[in-house]
C-alpha cells in the first residue's frame, strides 16, 4: 500500500497553481486506455467543471516534458494535450469508470492528496514559526535599548540565521512546476 501511495504522489504534478493528475497517468492507474477515459469525461462532461478538468496548453504539456522526464510524443504520440484533473476531479472519475479497480485507486488517490496537502500545510506553519521567533527576538532587542552584554555575538548569529530562513526558506523537493 505505501509503494502504492508514493507511486501516485509522483504522479501529482503543480500545473495552474492547482495539484492535479494526468489523463494518461491515471488511465495507467484504472488500467484502462487514455482514449477511453477521455471517452467516458467526454460523456459526462457537465461533472468536470474547469476547477475540476483542464486541458494542458502546448507550452504547459513541453515544460512538464522537460521539469519531469515524462516520455515525450515519440511513442505513437498524443493528438491531443493532456487533460489534468484536480483533486475533486479525480473524485468525479470514480463516478464516471465504475470499475473495483478504479474505485480502489481512487482511494489511493485520495489519500495522497491528503497526504501531500498535510506537507505542504506542515512546512508552511515551520515558516510562520520561524517569522514568530524573528519578530519576537526583533522586539526584546528594541526594548533592551541595544545593550546585549555577553550575548551580542550569539543575538547576531541568531538573527542572521533567522533572516537568512525568512528570506529565502530551506528547499524542499520540488512537485511539478510553477505556470508563467
Amino acid at each position: 500500500m505505501a509503494n502504492q501511495l508514493a507511486k501516485i504522489q509522483k504522479r501529482i504534478y503543480a500545473i495552474r497553481g492547482q495539484r492535479v493528475m494526468l489523463d494518461n497517468d491515471l488511465a495507467m492507474l484504472y488500467e484502462v486506455e487514455t482514449s477511453n477515459l477521455n471517452k467516458a469525461v467526454k460523456r459526462n462532461i457537465k461533472r468536470f467543471p474547469s476547477d475540476f478538468m483542464f486541458q494542458l496548453t502546448k507550452a504547459e504539456w513541453e515544460n512538464l516534458i522537460f521539469q519531469n522526464g515524462i516520455s515525450s510524443n515519440q511513442h505513437g504520440g498524443r493528438r491531443f494535450m493532456p487533460f489534468a484533473f484536480t483533486e475533486q476531479g479525480v473524485a468525479m472519475l470514480a463516478s464516471v469508470i465504475n470499475s473495483q479497480k478504479a474505485i480502489n485507486v481512487n482511494i489511493q488517490i485520495m489519500r495522497a492528496f491528503v497526504k501531500l496537502r498535510h506537507y505542504v500545510l506542515s512546512k508552511s506553519d515551520e515558516f510562520n514559526k520561524i517569522s514568530e521567533l524573528h519578530r519576537l527576538l526583533m522586539l526584546h532587542i528594541e526594548n533592551t535599548d541595544n545593550k546585549f552584554s555577553k550575548h551580542e555575538k550569539t543575538i547576531k548569529q541568531i538573527l542572521y540565521a533567522l533572516n537568512s530562513l525568512i528570506e529565502q526558506p530551506p528547499k524542499t523537493k520540488r512537485i511539478g512546476f510553477g505556470a508563467d
